[in-house]
């Protein structure tokens, strides 16, 4: 069965709903609004949620900020500090937690390199805690960090890579990094997923590699993502919902007209989008001009708070010294 491409629970949820008309008792949905970003909590609660959502059973945390492309030093420490809360309210981290966190992606291009660019603003410990022959510390916990590029740069996959590293260090839990997917363009680069069901490295273009899971790893593996790009049917799609939206504004209800515009599933002209696409710019992704930017901003925010959500003796005021 055709399938919108989105790596986010949420969407997953939306376009199930809306093609079933109906919500789904497999999943439970929890939502809290603070004033310049709300967050979802997705729980797909068992395997006929996981058939219907097409995601593994596991929390799935959504933090939208619609603000975010165009973020200031307040937002930026406020949602660095949601995306701490959220991390430590799912990981649960304690003094003598041993955390591996890895940045899936291409350092090579923009959209993808989010995953490398925060590896490069996390604080590492696991030198300091081998030197000095500590299990814990007052102020910081035992974190490593690996950027593992792509198996076209590096002709290994990248769970063999984790899984060997995982072995040899022996870390008790896993946090992995990675650019997604979305099906709305307003979603690009304002919305932050974390969850507890591992992650698919590639996903994001549908080149997606072997799993990263605690079934996979031997240890629980937490994932966060952002969508830093959308299919082109996607940008096309949703250029077209906002016309047949307007349309239906100026048709008089009742017509045949009007009746062929209520009639238009999403589904329908998602799939007629890409069948006249495919001849001539298959598998093409569309990312903001600006990612550049973005990917910097957004690096920093996942950054520091992980900083923050694993280093119990740091807070937002200590955050910044750490980064360059």
């Amino acid at each position: 069965m055709f399938q919108v491409r989105t790596d986010l629970a949420i969407e997953a949820r939306e376009i199930f709903e809306q093609k079933n008309k109906s919500d789904t008792k497999d999943v439970q949905i929890e939502k809290e609004e603070k004033e310049n970003y709300y967050v979802t909590r997705v729980k797909i609660l068992n395997e006929s949620g996981e058939r219907k959502l097409g995601k593994p059973v596991g929390t799935y945390i959504t933090i939208d900020v619609p603000a975010l492309k165009n973020a200031d030093q307040d937002l930026k420490d406020e949602i660095s500090q949601a995306v701490a809360k959220e991390l430590r309210n799912i990981i649960n981290p304690n003094k003598q937690t041993k955390s591996l966190i890895v940045g899936l992606g291409n350092w090579n291009i923009t959209p993808d390199a989010l995953g490398p660019k925060v590896i490069d603003k996390v604080y590492v410990t696991r030198h300091l805690f081998e030197a000095y022959n500590k299990t814990e510390d007052e102020d910081m916990t035992n974190v490593s960090a690996i950027s593992p590029g792509v198996m076209g740069i590096t002709g290994i996959e990248t769970s063999e890579t984790i899984k060997g590293i995982v072995e040899k260090i022996n870390p008790d839990i896993v946090i992995a990094i990675d650019a997604l997917a979305s099906r709305k363009m307003e979603r690009v680069s304002t919305t932050i997923q974390i969850t507890d069901a591992g992650i698919s490295p590639g996903s994001g273009i549908g080149n997606a590699r072997k799993a990263l899971n605690k079934e996979f790893l031997g240890v629980p593996v937490y994932a966060i993502g952002i969508p830093t790009v959308v299919d082109a049917a996607t940008m096309i799609n949703d250029t077209m919902e906002l016309i047949i939206a307007e349309l239906k504004n100026q048709a008089d209800k009742g017509t045949s007209f009007y009746a062929m515009l209520e009639e238009m599933e999403s589904q329908d002209k998602y799939q007629l989008i890409k069948e006249v696409l495919t001849p001539y710019m298959p598998n093409v992704v569309v990312t903001p001009k600006e990612i550049d930017e973005l990917i910097n901003n957004l690096s920093l925010i996942v950054a520091n708070g992980i900083n923050i959500a694993l280093h119990h003796g740091i807070d937002l005021k200590d955050v910044n010294r750490y980064i360059n």
